[in-house]
């Protein structure tokens, strides 16, 4: 860990040159030639984007930051946070720990942590970091966690594992056998040292794969920042075999949208019917859960069709995702497209539609933007149709 880039005048210069651009600040000559200008710029453009991702390492002092592309990939804040409210206990050992925002704040949740990172620099940095930000609770392992485990007696309350693709699994089918470490292959032996266990993985796995590869699945979650996801949980305890639980979250500025079902329970049956006076899309998190009979059911609501998984109500209702006032709903044709929104402007959205937001565009000269929202779809009838909207939230 090179810990030159301390120095009070070093740290002012990147304070104040966040946000500044890195490629023109490189032409520049190196006002500290005693220290590396490549560091010196990879901490500027770090700390910028840290500012909105992890505000708490962004208002500390003396912070040290990995590349720009591990801030890009460890968790936001946000996200930690929300993982964090969902266990609790004596101890935990992160066994992929990173740059260590997870542990931040499992660490305000559980008595001791164990931060593995195989990386020894970047182990040093977040023991360096932890210091600054005040956390007492954590212990540093710079090694192959494995080997760690293999060797301890002590059982731990959770583990917690965030998996890497391998690099020769580019292009496949997204598996957990193909991500270091290889949690199917070692599930068992994980139970010897927990009866709890936390897999974060990233959005593309599906669902229906991981749970094929898994045994023991309580809950997943799937958690969504901003309508984005960002990751899914496969929360797992030892000897547990009902049902499994889908938990979505869509952590929003305001408040965080949560829904959840239990897999394979009962049937669910939706009801169908021709648009009302609300429309509903759901948030991505539900998008991803796959769970859109449930929300027929869950909120008395009605489908557009099997495959829109756009909903209608004639009543308001509190939703997990955007509401929409319909305001008409026009067939799909020349004539009533030509008289409603050629040469508008409007934000399109298909769902269960033959052609592409870019191809109506450009088919009927529509620009992007404006107040009108229009959902090209197909009714339960299986006519095109159009839903000409104002956005509600």
């Amino acid at each position: 860990m090179n810990t030159s880039i301390l120095h009070q005048e070093i740290q002012e210069f990147i304070i104040q040159n966040t946000g500044a651009d890195v490629t023109k600040l490189a032409l520049q000559k190196n006002p500290f030639p005693e220290v590396d200008w490549i560091l010196i710029l990879n901490q500027i453009e770090a700390r910028t984007k840290a500012k909105e991702k992890l505000p708490t390492w962004f208002a500390t002092e003396n912070i040290i930051y990995p590349s720009k592309i591990s801030v890009e990939q460890t968790s936001s804040e946000k996200t930690a946070a929300y993982k964090a409210s969902l266990i609790s206990g004596e101890s935990l050992i992160d066994l992929t720990g990173g740059f260590g925002v997870d542990d931040y704040y499992f660490s305000k949740n559980f008595k001791s942590i164990i931060h593995c990172e195989i990386n020894e620099e970047l182990s040093a940095v977040v023991s360096h970091n932890f210091k600054q930000l005040k956390v007492e609770n954590c212990t540093f392992h710079a090694g192959d966690s494995l080997h760690l485990l293999e060797e301890t007696n002590q059982k731990f309350e959770w583990i917690y594992i965030d998996p890497s693709r391998r690099n020769d699994s580019k292009g496949k089918v997204f598996m957990l056998k193909d991500c270091l470490p290889n949690v199917p292959e070692l599930l068992d032996f994980y139970f010897e040292k927990s009866d709890h266990i936390l897999i974060k993985t990233a959005p593309l796995l599906d669902i229906s794969a991981g749970l094929s590869e898994l045994k023991n699945v309580k809950n997943i979650h799937i958690i969504a920042l901003e309508n984005e996801v960002k990751e899914l949980l496969f929360e797992i305890h030892k000897g547990y075999s009902g049902n499994v639980t889908l938990k979505t979250a869509n952590i929003l500025k305001e408040k965080t949208e949560v829904f959840e079902f239990v897999l394979g329970d009962q049937i669910s049956y939706p009801s169908f019917d021709f648009p009302k006076k609300y429309l509903y899309e759901p948030n991505a998190a539900i998008m991803k859960s796959g769970g859109f009979d449930e929300v027929s059911v869950t909120f008395q609501m009605d489908k557009l069709h099997k495959h829109s998984h756009l909903y209608t109500s004639e009543d308001s209702i509190d939703f997990p995702g955007r509401k929409f006032e319909i305001k008409k709903v026009i067939p799909y044709n020349k004539n009533e497209m030509k008289s409603e929104l050629a040469n508008q402007q409007a934000n399109i959205t298909t769902r269960n539609f033959p052609e592409t937001v870019e191809n109506i565009r450009k088919k009927w000269k529509i620009k992007n933007g404006g107040n009108l929202y229009c959902f090209f779809t197909t009714d339960v009838k299986a006519n095109k149709i159009v839903l000409i909207c104002t956005k509600i939230n």
